[in-house]
């Protein structure tokens, strides 16, 4: 059950309702996931919804692999929502079943491209290390370039935020809808 009263009840303020109208009215056309709890912050809604659009649908990497990295922030962070939301995105982007159910389950999938293999290798190597091998790196930058690794860095640390907020909040799965990771 969520921790934060529903968003349909809740009396805005003009900046609120102003950075609301702008996220519903955006390509993601609505408030799920973290919007609704960061409206109680109006500066980090404004500027967080900002960055995620960025994330979303402006960085120079293509949408399955932008996909592959937020599954993988999602399994991180064990968060429901946002692993059960991007699985669909991620289909819808073209990212294989069997990478997706790879990543819930945390297996090493099998890829058949190289950006899916070192956006795989960068994330979880950091959260294994925290660190980026000497080796990785210049993989990442041979394969996907300077600016990909930084959408990538950019990617799975906006969508540890969003993470962190929908478990804290406890914004769960819609109704009816079968949570990805036991609890």
């Amino acid at each position: 059950m969520p921790r934060l009263a529903p968003f349909e009840t809740l009396t805005l303020t003009p900046e609120q309702q102003r950075i609301a109208d702008e996220i519903k009215s955006g390509p993601r056309g609505g408030m799920r996931g973290p919007f609704e709890a960061w409206l109680r912050a109006p500066g980090l809604a404004d500027t967080a919804q900002k960055v995620g659009a960025y994330c979303r649908f402006g960085t120079s990497l293509p949408a399955d692999v932008s996909e592959l990295a937020i599954l993988l922030a999602g399994r991180e962070w064990r968060s429901q929502f946002e692993f059960w939301a991007h699985t669909r995105l991620g289909r819808q982007a073209g990212l294989p079943d069997d990478i997706i159910e790879a990543v819930r389950t945390g297996a090493t999938p099998a890829f058949a491209r190289d950006d899916y293999r070192i956006v795989y290798d960068v994330v979880t190597e950091y959260f294994a290390t925290k660190r980026l091998s000497d080796a990785t790196y210049a993989r990442a930058i041979e394969l996907i370039g300077e600016r990909g690794l930084v959408d990538v860095v950019g990617i799975v640390g906006y969508y540890g935020l969003v993470s962190m907020t929908l478990n804290i909040f406890e914004v769960s799965v819609p109704e009816g809808e079968t949570p990805p990771f036991a609890e």
